[in-house]
């Protein structure tokens, strides 16, 4: 959409990224290359970030990933809500609206900023176009220039590959319920760890959902069979050793409630982060099992 509406002469006037901190390892490192981009051809753009406030009794967080730990609990979407994507990723993105002058002006003449929505006419865009059909925002006017083109998935690939930008893969956070078997395959050792860690913790409070994914998919109609927890997943599928998936199951829930409650003792300004607790859990024992 971005490459077109310049091709075009329509330029967005910003472009903005909401980086939850919890991406995929292919979409950070195509973010740069398409900024780039951006930076070479006149657009402005901006990455924009949900900032926590208030931590009361927990270590500061910042990013989705901390936040699930921080609650002992798993994204919205895994309970069939999108309450992550509201805070981590439109709330930034309006915020950072709200101080820039152009809306501001557009605002105070009682105008409406234009967004521009990614969704192309493929069916699960279509899908998420029908959602969304008709919904008023007082600041703002919504339009998709992908719908009004007619263009698919496969005009946009063709667009993209065209200019030269190399194709990107699926964005979304690497624990996301939307992520499909052979996309949580190609994921690395390390963020396989995490996402074993994030069931483990939430797994005391979980009642109506088996883990992640929610739900096991049978297999029907040409989907991919796969159980409810992604941590099940990546057992049977031998993504990590068996030993290595127990030794965060046993003992790395403990050992964060205790970093926890350590935090709660301490002035907010003392306290070590939830990525200082990240950083040992990497470097943690576990991995000698793998």
């Amino acid at each position: 959409m971005i490459i077109e509406l310049v091709a075009r002469g329509e330029p967005p006037d910003a472009v903005l990224m909401a980086e939850t901190g919890s991406e995929r390892p292919e979409t950070d490192r195509f973010v740069p290359l398409f900024r780039a981009w951006m930076d070479d051809h006149g657009v402005e753009n901006h990455i924009v970030r949900y900032e926590p406030q208030r931590f009361r009794h927990w270590p500061p967080y910042h990013s989705l990933l901390e936040n699930l730990l921080t609650n002992g609990t798993l994204p919205s979407i895994s309970f069939g809500r999108h309450s992550c994507s509201a805070k981590w990723k439109i709330a930034p993105q309006d915020r950072w609206a709200e101080s820039w002058p152009p809306a501001l002006a557009a605002w105070a003449r009682g105008e409406r900023m234009v967004k521009l929505i990614g969704y192309d006419c493929s069916p699960a865009d279509t899908r998420r176009y029908a959602d969304r059909e008709g919904h008023h925002d007082p600041r703002f006017t919504f339009r998709y220039p992908l719908r009004e083109w007619g263009w698919t998935r496969d005009d946009c690939i063709d667009r993209i590959k065209l200019a030269g930008v190399p194709v990107p893969v699926k964005s979304s956070c690497f624990f996301c319920a939307a992520m499909k078997p052979h996309e949580l395959r190609t994921l690395p050792p390390d963020y396989l760890r995490l996402i074993v860690l994030i069931e483990a913790r939430a797994a005391p409070r979980l009642r109506a959902v088996d883990g992640l994914w929610r739900k096991p998919v049978k297999g029907c109609r040409g989907a991919e069979p796969r159980p409810g927890s992604m941590t099940q997943y990546i057992r049977e599928m031998g993504l990590l050793p068996a030993a290595a998936i127990d030794a965060i199951i046993a003992s790395t829930p403990a050992e964060l409630l205790t970093f926890q409650e350590t935090a709660a003792r301490m002035d907010v300004n003392e306290r070590a982060t939830m990525r200082d607790w990240l950083d040992h859990f990497h470097a943690g024992a576990f991995r000698d099992a793998a």
